[in-house]
């Protein structure tokens, strides 16, 4: 069953590499049409190539978080710290995704559609909120591992 499981991670995170893959070269084929066509529209797509560009990166972080934690990781057992290390560098990459398009969607609707800004703005005040969350993640993670070593003499 793991090697059943292993195999699923390896196809999904291959699917996720390649879809990122096409989202980029989809937003620098539309960047360079609405640049073939005004100057004005080309600006609208570099908004959105850059939308593309954060979001295929995440996309691609994630493959990347699932074929180093469940196809190349041999050990089901981790120590704490490791397990918080890969937890707080994959919310790292959701976190950054999430600002900057939040960052973008601002500057998309401020021009054009000022009273649609509250969905951007809303996800910058989430991204805070995730920034919030990792911080007390990190806090507890750090005492419950200090904690274990007090008690158990060491990790496991």
């Amino acid at each position: 069953m793991q090697h059943l499981s292993r195999l699923a991670f390896a196809c999904a995170s291959l699917l996720l590499m390649m879809l990122a893959l096409f989202l980029l070269t989809f937003g620098m084929f539309d960047l360079l049409r609405a640049l073939g066509q005004s100057w004005h529209m080309g600006r609208n797509a570099i908004l959105q190539a850059i939308s593309y560009v954060v979001i295929a990166v995440a996309v691609f972080d994630v493959a990347k978080y699932f074929v180093e934690e469940e196809v190349i990781q041999t050990s089901g057992k981790k120590s704490l710290g490791e397990a918080r290390a890969s937890l707080t560098k994959f919310i790292t990459t959701i976190i950054i995704a999430v600002f900057i398009e939040g960052l973008v969607g601002v500057f998309e609707t401020s021009t054009s559609e000022p009273a649609a800004i509250l969905y951007p703005a809303s996800l910058l005040v989430v991204a805070t909120f995730i920034v919030l969350a990792l911080g007390a993640f990190q806090r507890m993670s750090v005492d419950a591992e200090r904690e274990k070593k007090k008690v158990g003499g060491g990790e496991e």
